[in-house]
């Protein structure tokens, strides 16, 4: 049996990074944690994972994911705090399409504890 790596770019089987996130048996040490946990949800089309570590506040009724997109990497650019000190914190990523790529940097908080993305926003373009 061959061991898939990680949607999200570590080295680690999805089983043993991402996959146990998912599962909900870990959360997201830290924001970027959860950012890369998010994108390989994305990848996987789990909607239900989306949801559930999105922010009350700014999380959709639903979510409807397009099939037909197909995720092809992800490159984190940039974080600021989301340690396990912090209780806010952002990271800046391109997440690659067939197609394009997307550069974004996220917000996450912390609620109850655990990290939740509230909302992104589209760098400017150099």
């Amino acid at each position: 049996m061959t061991t898939r790596s990680c949607p999200c770019g570590l080295p680690e089987a999805y089983e043993n990074c991402c996959g146990r996130l998912h599962a909900g048996a870990a959360a997201a040490p830290t924001a970027e944690a959860l950012m890369r946990s998010r994108y390989s949800a994305f990848v996987r089309r789990d909607a239900g994972y989306l949801l559930r570590t999105w922010h009350p506040r700014t999380r959709p009724a639903r979510l409807d994911l397009d099939p037909r997109m197909r995720w092809t990497g992800l490159e984190i650019l940039g974080t600021t705090e989301g340690s396990a000190f912090h209780s806010t914190g952002t990271v800046t990523f391109r997440a690659s399409y067939r197609g394009g790529s997307l550069h974004e940097r996220s917000r996450f908080e912390r609620v109850d504890g655990a990290w939740v993305y509230v909302d992104g926003e589209f760098p400017d373009r150099d």
